[in-house]
């Protein structure tokens, strides 16, 4: 079944006009099947805040039609927006006590724009440890995305991440190293993945956490689980990231730079942009920095539609499959210990 509009939030609309299947919390309540319940932790910074909702409801509406998904987006107040963000959330986000007491199937958490590596030194740590902890008891599964897992793998595996000098950004190649785990079934063995990172955990932490790598690369693990095989999601790419996302991010990088904010221009993510495409942008630069043209004449529309995609399939097929994984525990029993008679080695029971 798809997304449920059980509240007025903006995104709902959106991705209803984009052709997404949205269903009114009235017409959901006339029928029988079974909910899901998943929260959205979304500590993205302000000019990502709406979209970082839609990439992620709009994979879980992708996912296989098996209930009908309530996506409950909440953030920490330890995030300083701005007028306009923070009015959003004030209007359409639950806070914690309320995730708390309705209880959720499952967790999400996205990244946040922390480039420090000492993430003690984030205004929002000790409110993201509350929550991670809560989770770890009292939902099925939690999905952790960059920041996420870093955050995770320092509170519970005492595994800092590290900093790794120039940001890895841009497109790169995977190879599935676990081809049998029911998040990999029907994925490609091959297949691209975003990143977007100053800092990362690495393979070594990864294997002294005993954490699995079951999705491996040259920049680093990105897809990785914890030891009992679903209860903790890692994510180190940005997987969610939509086909323009890293052109905006590049674009919000050359503002910060007309600003002052950062000290150089940025330079091109890497395996995301064609050759005319960066022959395009090298000529603005120039024009913009001898003053022809404004960050208003950005080439975003023209460089946008030649852009490609090689992430997505893959990155529902995993969502897809650990959608049902949370749907089969919760739904056999709602009461069970997590995997609690799941055969690790036939976590579906397909055998």
């Amino acid at each position: 079944m798809p997304l449920i509009a059980h509240s007025g939030l903006p995104s709902f609309a959106r991705l209803q006009q984009e052709g997404e299947t949205i269903l009114s919390k009235n017409r959901a309540d006339h029928q029988t099947i079974r909910e899901l319940h998943i929260g959205l932790l979304n500590m993205m910074p302000d000019a990502a805040l709406e979209a970082t909702e839609r990439q992620f409801f709009r994979l879980i509406g992708h996912s296989n039609q098996i209930a009908q998904f309530y996506l409950h987006p909440f953030t920490l107040s330890s995030i300083k927006r701005g007028n306009k963000a923070q009015a959003h959330v004030e209007q359409y986000y639950q806070n914690f006590d309320e995730i708390k007491a309705q209880g959720l199937d499952a967790l999400i958490i996205t990244g946040a724009h922390i480039e420090e590596a000492d993430l003690q030194k984030a205004p929002f740590y000790e409110q993201l440890k509350e929550v991670i902890e809560w989770s770890y008891d009292n939902v099925t599964s939690t999905l952790c995305s960059c920041l996420a897992t870093h955050a995770v793998l320092e509170f519970r595996y005492e595994q800092k991440r590290q900093p790794i000098g120039e940001k890895c950004w841009g497109v790169f190649p995977h190879q599935v190293l676990d081809r049998q785990h029911p998040l990999m079934s029907g994925v490609n063995t091959c297949f691209d993945v975003p990143h977007s990172r100053f800092n990362e955990i690495t393979k070594t932490q990864f294997d002294k956490a005993g954490v699995k790598i079951l999705v491996d690369s040259k920049v680093g693990a990105h897809l990785c689980v914890s030891e009992d095989l679903l209860r903790i999601v890692f994510f180190q790419g940005h997987p969610e990231y939509d086909t323009i996302s890293l052109l905006k991010e590049y674009k919000r990088e050359v503002i910060s730079f007309l600003k002052k904010t950062r000290d150089d221009y940025p330079s091109f993510p890497s395996h995301y942009l064609s050759a005319q495409n960066k022959a395009i942008l090298n000529e603005f630069k120039t024009k913009l920095l001898c003053g022809e043209l404004d960050i208003v004449d950005f080439p975003e529309a023209l460089i946008s539609q030649t852009l490609g995609n090689t992430w997505h399939d893959a990155t529902s097929g995993i969502i897809n499959n650990w959608i049902g994984c949370v749907y089969q525990v919760t739904h056999e029993d709602i009461n069970k210990p997590f995997m609690d008679g799941i055969d690790p080695d036939d976590p579906l029971n397909l055998k």
